[in-house]
């Protein structure tokens, strides 16, 4: 059981590095103001981004983990009152949502989503979502965004 569990998370993590493609989805115009990382600060809890960019995020309970919390990161629920997604960093400027965060399971991924929320919407508008390897930072984002380390062929969620 063991060995199949090790064949398959390896499987999984050599499928995604392979499976890394030139970014095709993102609209120039959003890619040069999130190429300009100093319009961006970070912010690392959930308690710093509106409701529903959260809700863009958040896994089938409706609940992200912030950072350093408890979170379901193994397809074994221990507690299923946890979430099964949690926020790495999250990035912000004006109207643009950057969101880095994790999905728990067998095949643990690291999720990009871009969003815009203009004042006096009630819903953000998706503007890009990807998938890729756990980024330290916004800048580091940017650099994986330039270097075609990220993947947005499929709707990744």
């Amino acid at each position: 059981m063991r060995s199949v569990l090790v064949f398959t998370s390896l499987f999984t993590v050599a499928i995604q590095i392979l499976c890394f493609a030139d970014v095709t989805k993102l609209a120039g115009e959003d890619r040069r103001v999130l190429q300009d990382f100093s319009r961006f600060h970070e912010v690392h809890s959930t308690s710093n981004l509106p409701s529903t960019i959260v809700a863009l995020c958040a896994g089938d309970n409706g609940r992200l983990a912030d950072p350093g919390q408890k979170w379901n990161a193994t397809c074994v629920i221990t507690d299923p009152t946890l979430p099964g997604k949690r926020l790495i960093w999250a990035a912000v400027s004006g109207e643009y949502y950057v969101v880095h965060y994790e999905r728990g399971g067998i095949d643990h991924s690291f999720h990009m989503l871009v969003a815009k929320l203009i004042k006096n919407d009630a819903k953000p508008k998706v503007v890009w979502r990807a998938i890729g390897g756990s980024l330290k930072d916004y800048a580091a984002f940017v650099e994986a965004l330039r270097s075609g380390k990220l993947d947005d062929r499929l709707d990744w969620h």
